[in-house]
């Protein structure tokens, strides 16, 4: 089992940083991918940003490459999601999760989910 724990989203205008954290618990994620996906009114729910745990590769989705950036740190069993230059079309609940790394990172078909955080961006 694996637990996830978000902080951080808020309200922020356009053009804006926010930073989200994702606080991991339970069994060893060495062979896990932490992601961040949202999820928008009436739309389904999106990858948007992952991490293998155990090489460190990083994954984004092409609609925030270059904007957000995600990183892990072990120590901690943290993953942060940096975002910078905020539009209101990321605008949505972002939720954290983790499944084992095989397959397609951005498959939103995750096991383990966070209770989710509200990201609202002002035009």
């Amino acid at each position: 089992q694996v637990q996830l724990v978000e902080s951080g989203g808020g309200l922020v205008q356009a053009g804006g940083s926010l930073r989200l954290s994702c606080a991991a618990s339970g069994r060893t994620l060495s062979d896990y991918y932490i992601a961040w996906l949202r999820q928008a009114p009436g739309k389904a729910r999106e990858f948007v940003s992952a991490v293998s745990w155990s090489g460190g590769s990083t994954y984004y989705a092409d609609s925030v490459k270059g904007r957000f950036t995600i990183s892990g740190d072990n120590a901690k069993n943290t993953v942060v999601l940096q975002m910078n230059s905020l539009k209101p079309e990321d605008t949505a609940v972002y939720y954290c999760a983790a499944k084992w790394a095989r397959g397609s990172v951005s498959d939103p078909s995750y096991d383990y989910w966070g209770q989710g955080t509200q990201v609202t961006v002002s035009s």
